[in-house]
């Protein structure tokens, strides 16, 4: 069944409450204070199911807000997610304070559709009616409620009359809006919180988008409790989940009333983080006082409201009527995704002064001039999908930006990335490594910093056959996707060569001087020389035509390639001696299957000193095995 969500606006004592009792049969005042005053002070809720003109069932959750100059704040908590508004004007008291405001509000949220409802026709004659109407047609002309494309119904609370026309105006107009996309990432915004008898904790919301599920885990915002969905209810029933549209109540297990409000947000756990730097395009209602850089103002978002400050980034001043860039800075974390739609009110007095669209809320990259901020932020405001994602990638730098990160960024779903990547991968204008993506340009910036880092060490080592992938990576400051990604294209490309982990030139071999190889061939012929009874290394380094900081270069050298074999700080063996020695072990198994170190020493002649860590190093060639005090020759 298709679910839209119906919001009442307009001022106090219009009858909004009547009407929505009128045609539901439920009275969405619920608090005993509304009752003994006779006003609504906070949300009400209430629903009716409706046939569209094709017959198909169309269910419509009522969102009923005061009209109360001093409940605006409340109001803005309900109007956040709806689809379509009824904008109820009494028909014996015309446009007043709250109609200008609640309309005013409505148009920066951008809702689309709308009825305008003239309440209380009972009570004029039909001459007063027709004037009424009139003017009411004047005052929406050019707007979303322009009488020319969405209807003014007069109806009567008290006698009913009207009312079936509003029925029939309500499910055709409901007919027309399109569904929300249950299929995106799910967001559920908190308007009301309670303790439930036998159920225990209770949210209820509009779900602005997505599907939540019974026994789903959440994520609560700010915050980031997790949670997990006990129950679910749609309109007032039991069911196995909410679809976007609909307005949702769940019994939440692993939290406490006391730990939830009005205003925090629910979503998938590990997705996404609340922000307190916000980028937007601000509108200025023509009503509203100029706004100066760095005014505070209140801010309003979905059920949520905080304290802003408004950084203008185009102007020092944004005049009524225009509209402009800005950053505000919120005294509160709040949820936001791009698209999400505020309201702003003076800081004092409180009035409704503008509202706009959140461009950005993910963390401002290190080292980003305002020059660049601005152009990245008119690139959100007006261009293509494909021109944002061009531009988070960009604005990201050397750093990339992962799949992930950008649904954190966008709240798109992943499949809707991929495809915006894989275009933008193929036409070449970005470079994908596994999950991260990156600009051409700084991919070639990075290949040739790379490949300049490695030739530098090489002229700094030459003894050395390349530098460490690790130390490598870290002189440049790379994230490790980023470096295993740049590395890999290069190794690919045969501009550089990974051996292990040792990153050099293609082709660059170890350069020795004249002196440098004599010395290697001095160290290496000791050794071959003597046998299993090796001089310690550092007699034999001693010996050597060059400084002690490159001998030590040459021994790493031939340890490397395996000509010599380190076995403990002080004994090194020639490669062709412990290969005999594996080989004449391997021989002796056909006389005694066991060696123990007395009969070691003596089949070799050599002493302790050499005997035990050549036995140990046999043990790890698995040669020999170690059992008790002697060996068994495997």
């Amino acid at each position: 069944m298709k679910a839209v969500i119906v919001g009442t606006a307009g001022h106090i004592d219009h009858g909004k409450s009547a009407l929505v009792r009128a045609l539901t049969g439920i009275d969405p005042d619920r608090l005993a204070e509304e009752k003994r005053r006779g006003i609504t002070i906070d949300l009400g809720f209430a629903n009716l199911e409706l046939s569209g003109p094709a017959g198909e069932p169309i269910r419509i959750g009522f969102v009923d807000v005061p009209g109360h100059e001093r409940f605006v704040r409340n109001m803005l908590a309900g109007v956040g997610g709806i689809d379509l508004v009824l904008l109820i004007i009494a028909a014996d008291e015309s446009i007043k304070p709250q109609t200008r405001e609640h309309f005013d509000i409505c148009r920066l949220l951008a809702v689309q559709r709308g009825i305008t409802v003239l309440t209380k026709s009972d009570l004029v004659d039909p001459e007063t009616l027709e004037v009424v109407t009139m003017e009411v047609a004047d005052f929406f002309m050019g707007s979303f409620l322009d009488p020319a494309n969405c209807p003014i119904v007069a109806v009567s609370s008290k006698t009913g009359a009207g009312l079936d026309q509003l029925k029939s105006e309500l499910a055709r107009l409901a007919a027309e809006i399109p569904a929300k996309d249950s299929t995106a990432i799910f967001r559920l915004p908190i308007d009301r919180v309670f303790t439930m008898k036998g159920f225990g904790t209770v949210v209820t919301g509009t779900l602005i988008s997505g599907t939540i599920h019974k026994d789903q885990e959440l994520q609560l915002h700010p915050g980031g409790k997790r949670l997990r969905v006990r129950g679910v209810q749609v309109h007032g029933a039991a069911a196995d989940h909410a679809i976007a549209g609909q307005r949702t109540a769940l019994n939440l297990a692993g939290v406490e009333t006391t730990e939830l409000a009005r205003g925090m947000m629910l979503t998938p756990p590990q997705m996404f983080q609340p922000a307190q730097r916000v980028s937007v395009t601000l509108d200025l209602l023509r009503s509203a006082k100029p706004l100066r850089d760095r005014a505070r103002v209140h801010f309003h978002v979905f059920t949520a409201e905080t304290i802003a400050e408004v950084t203008l980034l185009s102007a020092k001043q944004l005049q009524p009527g225009e509209s402009g860039l800005a950053w505000l800075k919120l005294d509160d974390p709040l949820l936001l995704l791009p698209g999400d739609r505020f309201i702003v009110r003076q800081f004092s007095p409180v009035i409704t002064i503008g509202g706009g669209r959140v461009l950005d809320a993910a963390e401002q990259p290190r080292r980003t001039r305002a020059e660049e901020r601005l152009a990245f932020l008119r690139t959100l405001a007006k261009g293509s999908p494909e021109d944002a994602l061009l531009a988070r990638v960009s604005r990201r730098r050397e750093d990339g930006l992962a799949i992930s990160e950008t649904v954190a960024e966008t709240g798109w779903l992943r499949s809707r990335v991929e495809k915006l990547a894989a275009g933008l991968v193929k036409s070449g204008q970005l470079t994908r490594f596994e999950e991260l993506l990156l600009s051409p340009l700084i991919v070639e910036s990075l290949r040739e910093k790379i490949s300049a880092k490695v030739e530098q060490f090489h002229k700094a080592n030459p003894l050395v056959q390349g530098i460490g992938k690790e130390e490598l990576r870290e002189t440049l400051s790379l994230r490790e996707e980023v470096f295993r990604g740049v590395l890999g294209s290069l190794a690919r490309d045969k501009k550089l060569q990974v051996s292990g982990e040792i990153v050099h030139t293609a082709g660059k071999g170890v350069v020795l001087r004249d002196e440098e190889a004599e010395s290697k061939a001095q160290i290496e012929q000791a050794f071959a020389e003597a046998g299993l009874k090796v001089p310690l290394l550092k007699e034999v380094l001693a010996s050597l035509p060059v400084d002690k900081v490159r001998a030590q270069k040459i021994v790493t050298l031939l340890l490397r390639d395996r000509v010599l074999v380190k076995l403990s700080d002080d004994l090194v063996f020639h490669r062709n001696a412990l290969d005999a020695l594996r080989r004449q072990v391997v021989a002796q198994k056909a006389k005694t299957p066991k060696l123990n170190v007395g009969s070691f020493k003596d089949l070799f002649g050599i002493t302790r000193k050499y005997a035990i860590p050549l036995l140990e190093y046999l043990d790890r060639e698995r040669v020999t095995r170690r059992v008790g005090d002697e060996r068994v020759i495997l």
